[in-house]
């Protein structure tokens, strides 16, 4: 029975090693922190976006974030650096801003997505639903302008599911949006979206994997390197000392770009700063009951459990993880003014993670240059939503299946 290590804690990692080992192998799982789902995975913006996928890459894009970078409360802030990661990311994104790679990925992540939900269903007998706050809220996506409405409408609805909505149906059927009835061109809503809290899952799911028969246990150390000789990985260099397994599952989110380095692996991923703000719900509140997402301003909300979580904006910081007080603020005076009735306001608790993106939009799960070490990063701002469906990927392609549709890098 093969030993697998598999290197990350987070929503990533969490479901690699409970795929794994369901497939038969036993595993050991190596995280940093003190406690799984701390990293990117702990306060996003928990979508679970199965149809509305949207790739950031797409003809027009640079366009538009040219303009953003000009506004003062605008989605996107890129701040140039002596980086050549992010250098190279920028040229390789800007490659894939084409109407025909974007189609393309769109239609790869829309297979993933489907894949993502059908493996979560299945996971329910182990990690049931109410642990987590998961629920079926559908999705909305809200358009202020005629021009994207009518651009968004004009899309083929290949699956047949969207429903378009006037302004004034809009708020009918989600009335936490009343305020922003007069500035809205319309909306379209996908049913059969979810809404979910991340780091609770991740530690009902920890939970189940320290249960299980083949699990060799949780080993708190930080992956400093790997050993290699010929065309296999021979150990992991850690905090904790030098560990060997028979394979190795690189997982850790931003941490696997340099890890990936240190045998001559050059990943094309890179940190997309994001931000959320988590306000309490009170009993008066008109909190949404769908989960919605602001197409121009790129806001996302979500009702989880009794909060409201806001999450948005994409700051091409490095690896910085500290809260910009202007950008927290300009969040918090986008979100009074859409939905002023909300949450309490006065309660709220900010956070900002590190979304590792690749220029496409597409994750990579599947094998390194050595026979013995899999990847699976790259998720960007779909981590929750893609986290079981990549693992059941990455399970049986360790397992010697074929992958049944590709993944562009």
């Amino acid at each position: 029975m093969q030993q697998i290590i598999v290197i990350g804690g987070g929503v990533i990692g969490l479901t690699s090693a409970w795929w794994l080992l369901e497939a038969g192998y036993r595993v050991t799982l190596l995280e940093r922190a003190a406690g799984v789902g701390t990293g990117t995975s702990y306060a996003n913006g928990g979508q679970l976006s199965y149809r509305y996928v949207s790739p950031l890459a797409d003809a027009g894009v640079p366009l538009k974030a040219l303009l953003w970078l000009f506004q003062e409360h605008g989605p996107l802030r890129i701040k140039p650096q002596a980086d050549p990661h992010q250098w190279r990311w920028l040229a390789a994104f800007l490659a894939n801003c084409r109407a025909d790679r974007n189609r393309r990925t769109t239609h790869q992540l829309l297979e993933l997505g489907e894949l993502s939900r059908r493996a979560l269903a299945a996971l329910a007998p182990v990690v049931p639903p109410d642990t987590f706050a998961w629920r079926d809220a559908g999705k909305l996506v809200i358009y202020r302008t005629r021009q994207a409405f009518d651009a968004a409408t004009a899309k083929p609805d290949p699956a047949g599911t969207r429903q378009v909505w006037n302004a004034a149906e809009c708020v009918a059927r989600e009335p936490a949006l009343a305020a922003l009835e007069h500035r809205l061109a319309g909306g379209i809503y996908n049913g059969g979206e979810a809404v979910a809290d991340c780091y609770a899952f991740c530690v009902a799911l920890a939970d189940r994997i320290g249960a299980h028969p083949r699990f060799d246990g949780f080993i708190r150390g930080e992956a400093q390197r790997f050993v290699a000789a010929g065309a296999r990985v021979t150990g992991l260099q850690t905090s904790a000392g030098l560990l060997a397994a028979d394979a190795y599952v690189l997982a850790a989110g931003m941490q696997s770009r340099a890890l990936a380095q240190t045998v001559d692996i050059s990943l094309p991923i890179y940190p997309l700063k994001g931000y959320s703000l988590t306000a309490p719900i009170r009993q008066d509140d008109v909190a949404p009951q769908i989960s919605v997402t602001d197409f121009e301003r790129k806001v996302l909300y979500a009702r989880i459990g009794g909060d409201l979580r806001v999450a948005a904006m994409v700051d091409m910081v490095g690896e910085d993880l500290s809260l910009d007080p202007q950008r927290l603020a300009s969040l918090t005076r986008q979100v009074r003014e859409t939905m002023p009735r909300a949450a309490d306001y006065t309660r709220i608790t900010p956070w900002a993670g590190l979304r590792p993106a690749t220029p496409t939009g597409a994750p990579i799960v599947g094998p390194a240059p050595y026979a013995n070490l899999w990847l699976n990063v790259g998720h960007g701002a779909l981590g929750f939503t893609f986290a079981c469906g990549c693992a059941s990927l990455l399970a049986d392609l360790m397992r010697g299946k074929k992958m049944p549709f590709g993944l562009d890098r």
